[in-house]
């Protein structure tokens, strides 16, 4: 009996210990994951700007509130193309604050179907997100030629 206590003794301490020091690392990281702002948009990520002219520009404004208990600082916004160019607050966003991300495609030689993606970085978990603008440019009409 005492050979079998030796055994299983050791071993039921070392489980005990190795199951709470896990618990308090998920914890730990749970806490410090609850800390961090929160980017929640209040619309969609993507707006689909429907069918326009080539050379028309579009402006769309993406909402959102900062979920989070710490103040939210949008770092860094950037485009996938230099034909699409964010604004963004440059303040931190409060705690259950909202605030707004306005971006604006200008279509100026360009045809077709468009797909632009808006990467936004942040102190966040994930760092960054994407907003998408979408839609069709038709192409403009050439001007007739002189004879």
């Amino acid at each position: 009996m005492r050979k079998i206590f030796a055994f299983t003794f050791p071993l039921l301490v070392s489980v005990v210990l190795f199951n709470c020091s896990g618990a308090e690392k998920k914890n730990e990281a749970d806490q410090t994951s609850s800390k961090l702002p929160v980017m929640a948009l209040l619309d969609s990520a993507s707006y689909d700007f429907g069918t326009i002219q080539e050379g028309a520009v579009v402006e769309h404004t993406f909402r959102f509130k900062n979920e989070g208990e710490y103040p939210l600082i949008l770092n860094n916004i950037t485009s996938s193309c230099g034909c699409t160019t964010p604004e963004w607050p440059k303040e931190p966003v409060g705690p259950n604050a909202t605030s707004s991300i306005k971006v604006r495609f200008d279509s100026k030689n360009k045809s077709g179907p468009q797909v632009k993606t808006i990467t936004v970085y942040a102190n966040t978990e994930p760092a960054y997100s994407e907003l998408r603008l979408k839609g069709i440019v038709n192409s403009a009409p050439k001007p007739a030629e002189e004879k």
